[in-house]
């Protein structure tokens, strides 16, 4: 299962605000975008998703942007994937529609196990706590050799 380029850039771009928004000023998206070198126009359909899901809010003005609509600490990986339409899904036994095989499926219970251990690690992860590893890393600029290796792995394919 890989993660969307949705689901993504918003966790990254809820990572920055948060990070970036000191004393709960609002944000500006241009500045969150090139941050995190996201397209402006996608992102303000991002933060437009998580608006009407209630987990931003728009200023407007010259020192407009956008900030959390509560505490980061109050807002969960899966509150952010759900604003965006991103659920985890392993598999067609957890559609809407259904699966016709479930019934005999050797794998049925597998997913549901793996589905379950998903949610719960997205619903008791919050914002804050991502916003918090990443100051961590900031203030340690150090990498970590399971980091590093991933990096290396994705500078040399880009080589290639």
């Amino acid at each position: 299962m890989k993660l969307s380029t949705t689901a993504r850039y918003g966790l990254r771009a809820m990572s920055d605000l948060c990070i970036h928004s000191t004393n709960n000023n609002p944000v500006r998206v241009n500045d969150i975008a090139l941050r995190q070198n996201i397209p402006v126009n996608y992102l303000e359909q991002l933060f437009g998703k998580m608006r009407r899901a209630g987990l931003l809010e728009s200023v407007r003005g010259a020192q407009g942007g956008y900030k959390l609509a509560r505490a980061a600490s109050q807002i969960t990986i899966s509150d952010i994937l759900a604003a965006l339409g991103e659920p985890f899904i392993f598999g067609s036994c957890q559609t809407d529609k259904g699966c016709e095989n479930a019934v005999t499926c050797p794998t049925f219970k597998l997913w549901q196990k793996v589905k379950g251990s998903v949610d719960e690690i997205l619903d008791s992860t919050t914002l804050e706590d991502i916003a918090d590893e990443k100051i961590s890393l900031l203030e340690s600029l150090s990498t970590d050799p399971e980091r590093k290796l991933v990096r290396d792995k994705a500078l040399k394919s880009k080589e290639e």
